[in-house]
């Protein structure tokens, strides 16, 4: 246990930005993983409907230092690029 005012200030902050950093990090990788489920279930509109909220929670994480900012960004670009591909492989042939 620290023993100086200051150390023992300083773990509890450390403690305090620990559960609010799980929590955003939890709150991320449940709105991938539905996204990854529902697209599972061939459910794109659904999972078209969550990107917004996935943006916002990992922007908000890069934001405040819970991941780097090209981690966030290739988040973002890997969700996208899973949705497109299952966007074109969903759409019906085109005849000739």
């Amino acid at each position: 246990m620290p023993i100086t005012k200051s150390a023992q200030k300083a773990l509890r902050q450390n403690l305090k930005r620990k559960i609010r950093n799980l929590r955003k990090k939890r709150a991320t990788k449940k709105l991938l993983k539905q996204v990854k489920f529902l697209l599972s279930q061939e459910k794109i509109k659904e999972a078209k409907k969550l990107l917004p909220q996935i943006y916002k929670a990992i922007d908000k994480s890069a934001k405040t230092g819970v991941i780097k900012k090209n981690k966030a960004a290739r988040e973002k670009s890997k969700i996208a690029k899973l949705l497109n591909r299952a966007r074109i492989k969903n759409q019906p042939a085109k005849e000739k």
